[in-house]
């Protein structure tokens, strides 16, 4: 994704046919470690193509892939039926009680929103 990346950037520059120096110089920038391979790889498919054809082409794609929603999650089993009613209140807030310590042990006493 990366040299695509790059690639895409430099065509939004003006440059309408990047060479590997361009990207090059454009990942190394950043501090990305370019593998000469994969971008010779990337230059030979996107070469003498229109950006935009492309991201036509990768939107139709995109919208053909299942996305989301589909599973719902089971609800817990309820207790037993050898178990009283009134057990089973105090363990769920037990549980209740022993998740929210969890919790406030995991962010440290604060939250990413307070």
């Amino acid at each position: 994704m990366r040299y695509v990346a790059a690639y895409l950037l430099a065509t939004l520059g003006g440059n309408k046919s990047p060479s590997k120096d361009d990207l090059s110089k454009i990942l190394s920038s950043v501090g990305v470690e370019v593998d000469g391979e994969k971008l010779e790889k990337v230059i030979s498919e996107l070469k003498d193509k229109s950006v935009e054809e492309l991201i036509t082409k990768g939107s139709e794609k995109l919208a053909s892939v299942p996305s989301g929603g589909g599973a719902v999650a089971a609800a817990p089993a309820a207790a037993g039926g050898d178990a009283p009613a009134g057990d089973a209140g105090k363990d769920s807030k037990k549980e209740a009680k022993k998740e929210e310590s969890e919790e406030e042990d995991d962010d440290m006493g604060f939250g990413l929103f307070d």
